[in-house]
């Protein structure tokens, strides 16, 4: 479906404007701020999108003449709206009536506000590219996917950077034993010590009073004849008793304990550089462990990007390169507002075209923000494809279809207005 022609009469600021646009390429109506043109594109919104786009202020103040909207598309309808209640009328070429379930099954949204989708924000024309490929939902998942798997990705590298830098500002002792060292062996190295020397000094002990013994047995054969052969025999034994104590006790050697309590003195600050290493040793451990997770989760996110990139690549995409990454719009992997100007209305155009393939044009308000080159450009892609464009520009200069002005075309000669009684409605032709 294209535009052949549109009457608009006491439409807003309208008072009378036929157009015929071209049926591919541009249209633009010209005209300076508040004459009127932009009234023209909402009165042509109105008639074919019916009820949700009525003008606020529908019938033009102190029009004499009745409101009335006709448009005629390629395809034979009549549509007409008139009188004080816009009436709706949708004539077929058989001359067959039709209601507005025809305008709607052939004129999508996008078509007739085509600034809607450009004004979007990045996500909502992310959205309705999705839906129209009919696999926003499986983007959807895979994106909250990736967007789960990277949060705690990142996370995790955070927790590893902190074991890792932690671990760093930890004290580390060169040459500490690898396991502590245990106090009760030393000490019990020393109970043995000590429980030998003590045997030791009991010998010592005897040795001594054998020795004492002796002399008071000598001294007791000086004095006591009578009792000399059993002084010799205690002599004797007294005898062997000392030599065989003087032999062990000369192999005797006594350990010292200053080494085991200078060990025991210093094994908590020996085992206190132990259990700094060992804790350090630990945290390193966690970190690494911890990289391993993030490097795991940097190949599942590359994964689910891989699947999201197929999903896109065997989708039949409006226009060749359009993409959606991170939830945005994306075209040769450009962001939206790295698009030209022209290259946003042809993105626009294409998705419209796609989202209503019968309807084959679009209405766009405020080509001022758009150059001549640029003008130019979407002019050229329109033409290619079949399709027609009909919208507003705030100038007067050549590349303006028609321009209006208070109401009117520019050089139209003035139009008596018909009352509501129901005379004809007469347009002036364009000059």
């Amino acid at each position: 479906m294209k535009i052949v022609s549109l009457e608009v009469q006491n439409v807003k600021r309208v008072k009378a404007v036929t157009l015929e646009p071209s049926p591919d390429g541009l249209t633009t109506i010209g005209g300076r701020n508040g004459q009127g043109k932009t009234s023209v594109l909402d009165a042509l919104a109105y008639a074919l999108g019916g009820e949700k786009l009525a003008p606020t202020n529908y019938r033009r103040e102190g029009a004499a003449g009745e409101s009335r909207i006709r448009v005629e598309t390629d395809d034979g309808l009549v549509i007409e709206r008139k009188g004080k209640n816009a009436s709706l009328t949708i004539t077929d070429s058989t001359g067959r009536r039709a209601g507005q379930k025809l305008l709607d099954a052939t004129i999508g949204r996008m078509s007739i506000d085509l600034p809607s989708f450009l004004n979007a924000n990045d996500k909502g024309k992310a959205d309705i590219l999705l839906k129209l490929l009919g696999i926003g939902d499986q983007l959807e998942k895979l994106e909250k996917e990736e967007k789960a798997k990277y949060d705690l990705r990142t996370a995790t590298g955070r927790m590893a950077e902190q074991k890792e830098k932690a671990a760093k500002e930890m004290p580390w002792h060169e040459g500490a034993p690898a396991a502590p060292v245990s106090v009760s062996e030393l000490v019990q190295r020393q109970q043995d010590i000590l429980a030998a020397n003590g045997a030791h000094r009991r010998l010592r002990e005897e040795l001594a009073g054998n020795e004492r013994r002796l002399q008071a047995a000598r001294d007791e054969i000086a004095n006591l004849e009578a009792r000399l052969e059993d002084a010799r025999m205690q002599l004797a034994d007294l005898e062997d008793k000392v030599e065989s104590g003087r032999k062990t006790t000369a192999e005797l050697v006594d350990e010292s304990t200053a080494a085991v309590e200078a060990e025991i003195a210093s094994a908590e600050a020996v085992n206190e550089r132990v259990r700094d290493n060992e804790r350090r040793a630990a945290v390193l451990a966690d970190a690494a462990d911890i990289r391993q997770q993030y490097d795991e989760l940097s190949r599942e996110i590359e994964a689910i990007r891989a699947k999201r990139a197929a999903l896109l690549e065997g989708a039949d995409l409006p226009y060749p390169g359009l993409s959606v990454e991170d939830g945005k719009l994306t075209l040769d992997g450009k962001a939206w507002d790295c698009m030209s100007g022209a290259m946003q209305l042809v993105v626009a155009t294409a998705i419209a075209s796609r989202l209503s393939p019968n309807c084959k044009f679009v209405l766009v308000d405020k080509l001022e923000q758009l150059d001549a080159d640029t003008l130019r450009e979407y002019d050229a892609y329109l033409r290619e494809n079949g399709l027609q464009c009909i919208g507003t520009r705030v100038s007067t200069g050549g590349e303006c279809s028609i321009v209006i002005e208070d109401g009117m075309v520019a050089g139209a000669a003035a139009v008596e207005e018909a009352p509501d009684a129901g005379e004809d409605f007469t347009i002036p032709d364009e000059v």
